[in-house]
């Protein structure tokens, strides 16, 4: 299970550098403060992510779960705020956008090892 989440955490710092090559208003200084803002986008995501879907659990339902990539994007920007200068995002649309590939990229990575690491 340790295996699997620091898998898990490496794979999604890949998709945040994949996602800073392809926006100029999304930066990361490099691979290691990838890899920060990685563990803490984890850690928000199992502690606030929950709180703010059952919160917003109507406007989820309403909008057939879309609204979720609204609250990933909250989770980015919260992550980007505790991180300063080493993590930028410009703008609340760039982290929407953004939240939308990395949940691509983690999908598709995570289908690449999801056989390896069992």
């Amino acid at each position: 299970m340790l295996l699997r989440w620091i898998v898990s955490i490496v794979l999604n710092a890949v998709a945040l550098i994949a996602v800073a090559q392809l926006f100029d208003s999304f930066q990361l200084e490099g691979f290691g403060t990838a890899l920060l803002a990685s563990f803490i986008l984890s850690i928000l995501n199992a502690i606030v992510k929950p709180i703010l879907v059952i919160l917003t659990l109507p406007i989820t339902v309403f909008t057939l779960g879309l609204f979720l990539f609204v609250i990933n994007a909250i989770t980015l920007m919260i992550t980007q705020a505790l991180m300063d200068a080493s993590f930028v995002i410009e703008g609340f649309g760039t982290a929407i956008i953004a939240s939308i590939l990395i949940s691509i990229i983690n999908l598709l990575l995570n289908s690449l090892v999801k056989d390896t690491v069992r």
